[in-house]
């Protein structure tokens, strides 16, 4: 049963549409805040499939995320007791947000850096960051640098591989896709 191919098509359609740039940034915005989805799922297939314009597509992506990962932080600082904790209990994240505390007594301004360039949630560390009143220039500094390297070796690597990427990741997205599954399943049980 081909499942992602399908997806993996739609994908390059969306990555070619005339306001893909303006979605692109909504989502890198949002995902900084909210969302669940990476950028690098839209930003990927957008640099593989226009690969003159990678850079710009990382640049947008780095920008709308830092402004994203902005808008976090203000919401952690201003809003976290009043509106946001009442959901994490409610959502049962309350373990996350102890951990993401933990981290930040222990490594500092590097955890913001790590959650930038990993595929650890940057947006709970956005919001845990203004929870916590982190100093705001250094938080800036180092989900700029951790964002920024992060999408620009995604629009590089897209970049690099070009058409034979392209075509690479047609024959392999099946596998590479229920890989993906089976390891976010996995993550879930161990970090439960």
């Amino acid at each position: 049963m081909k499942l992602f191919e399908p997806c993996y098509d739609m994908a390059l359609r969306w990555a070619r549409h005339r306001h893909a740039t303006k979605y692109l940034g909504g989502l890198s915005f949002s995902e900084s805040v909210f969302f669940p989805i990476p950028p690098d799922v839209m930003l990927a297939p957008m640099a593989l499939s226009q690969p003159h314009r990678a850079w710009q597509f990382a640049l947008i992506t780095t920008i709308a995320s830092i402004l994203g990962g902005i808008a976090g932080y203000w919401l952690g600082y201003f809003a976290f007791d009043a509106w946001l904790s009442p959901l994490i209990d409610s959502w049962g994240y309350t373990h996350k947000i102890e951990t993401t505390m933990a981290w930040f007594e222990e490594y500092g301004i590097w955890v913001v850096f790590l959650a930038g360039f990993s595929p650890i949630p940057y947006k709970v560390f956005t919001v845990s960051a203004g929870f916590l009143q982190m100093a705001f220039l250094p938080f800036v500094i180092a989900s700029a640098i951790g964002r920024g390297a992060r999408f620009f070796l995604v629009a590089a690597l897209m970049r690099w591989g070009g058409a034979a990427m392209e075509q690479k990741l047609r024959q392999y997205v099946e596998i590479l896709g229920w890989g993906v599954v089976l390891l976010a399943i996995a993550a879930y049980i161990i970090l439960r």
